[in-house]
């Protein structure tokens, strides 16, 4: 289905609605990136994780990777531990069980809202985007390869 739209400069433009069954086997995901911000009055950060919520599939990941070198350029007294123990956490709570500590008997939908949700932390989610996938596993690599690598 195509709806068009004028924009206020007078341009139409096509936009595409997928419904349910006519997404060619894709399902939409949810991501956001986890940025990890150093010294929060300068407002430097570092990409160094990527949440991926696919409520049709059920799934909830994380992949992370700290490029410490750049991490430590923005703050050479960097907690380069503590930023790894807080991406570890991150990711034990997508895995859920267990490891997710009181996440555990949470559905993987409000483990995503309660990950994203904004924080003035060290490590801190950034806006949420969406897009379609048929493998929300890979698609979680891909942006880790993407945004964060």
């Amino acid at each position: 289905m195509s709806d068009r739209h004028i924009h206020m400069a007078g341009q139409v433009v096509e936009r595409h609605i997928t419904r349910a069954g006519q997404g060619g086997g894709r399902d939409v995901y949810e991501y956001a990136l986890l940025r990890v911000v150093p010294r929060v009055e300068r407002g430097e950060c570092v990409n160094a994780g990527v949440l991926v919520y696919c409520r049709a599939r059920g799934y909830l990941g994380a992949r992370t990777h700290l490029d410490e070198p750049r991490l430590l350029a923005l703050d050479p007294a960097g907690d380069v531990a503590g930023v790894l123990a807080a991406l570890g956490a991150v990711e034990a709570v997508c895995g859920g069980g267990t490891a997710a500590g009181q996440a555990a008997g949470d559905d993987a939908g409000r483990r995503f809202r309660w990950l994203i949700a904004p924080r003035s932390t060290v490590v801190q989610p950034g806006p949420v985007h969406t897009g379609l996938t048929t493998d929300p596993v890979a698609e979680t690599e891909r942006l880790l390869d993407l945004l964060v690598r």
